[in-house]
C-alpha cells in the first residue's frame, strides 16, 4: 500500500507461469501431489445435467430498428455445447452472458458494416473517414475472443483429456455469414 493509502503495484492480473492443463498433470503424474478433479468427454445419453439458468431479458431485447438481439441464441447455444461436455456447472452464467452480448454486439456491427460499408462521411468537415462500425466491430471481435478464452482455459483446466473438435465460437462466422436481412 502506498503512503496516500492506495493500492498500488503488485503482480498483474494474468502475469506468471500459465497454469497446465489437467490432461499434462495427470501425464506427468501429478507433481504437485494436490487432488485432481477430472472431467470426461463423454457423450452419454444418461448424463444427469443441471437446468439451464434463464437467460435474462437484455440478452433478447428489442432493438431500436425492431429486431431481436441474438444474444440469448448464442447464451443457449453456448451453454448447451458446455452441457454435453459436462462443463456447465465450472462456467458462472455472468462470463456466459457477457460472451453472448459481446458475440451479439460484434454480428451487429459486422452487419452495419456489411450494410453501409466501410466509409462514413466526417460530421463536421465532410470528408470521407472511417465508419464508426468498423472500430466497434473490431472491439467486440476482441472482446467476445477474449471472453471465449476465458471460458476455454476453465474447460482446458479441468479435463482429464485434450479437446479436439467444434466449439461454438467456430460457428460464429458462419452465423454471421447467414444472417439474413433486416434481423
Amino acid at each position: 500500500m502506498a503512503k496516500d493509502g492506495t493500492n498500488r503495484g503488485g503482480a498483474r492480473v494474468g502475469s506468471g507461469r500459465k497454469r497446465k492443463p489437467l490432461y499434462e498433470k495427470l501425464e506427468d503424474g501429478n507433481p504437485g501431489r494436490r487432488k485432481l478433479e477430472v472431467l470426461e468427454f463423454t457423450h452419454a445419453p444418461d448424463l444427469q445435467g443441471q437446468e439451464m439458468p434463464p437467460p435474462r431479458e437484455m440478452l433478447s431485447a428489442t432493438e431500436k430498428d425492431g429486431s431481436t438481439l441474438e444474444a440469448a441464441e448464442i447464451y443457449e447455444e453456448t451453454w448447451n455445447w458446455l452441457n454435453e461436455r459436462d462443463c456447465a456447472h465450472l462456467i458462472m452464467p455472468q462470463l456466459l452472458e457477457r460472451y453472448a452480448m459481446s458475440a451479439a454486439r460484434w454480428m451487429q456491427c459486422e452487419a452495419a458494416v456489411t450494410e453501409f460499408g466501410f466509409l462514413a462521411k466526417h460530421p463536421t468537415t465532410g470528408n470521407a473517414m472511417q465508419s464508426p462500425y468498423v472500430a466497434m466491430s473490431q472491439n467486440f471481435m476482441t472482446q467476445t475472443n477474449r471472453l471465449w478464452l476465458e471460458i476455454y482455459q476453465i474447460i482446458r483446466e479441468n479435463s482429464a483429456t485434450e479437446f479436439i473438435g467444434a466449439n461454438p465460437q467456430d460457428d460464429m462466422m458462419e452465423r454471421l455469414l447467414t444472417m439474413r436481412k433486416g434481423k
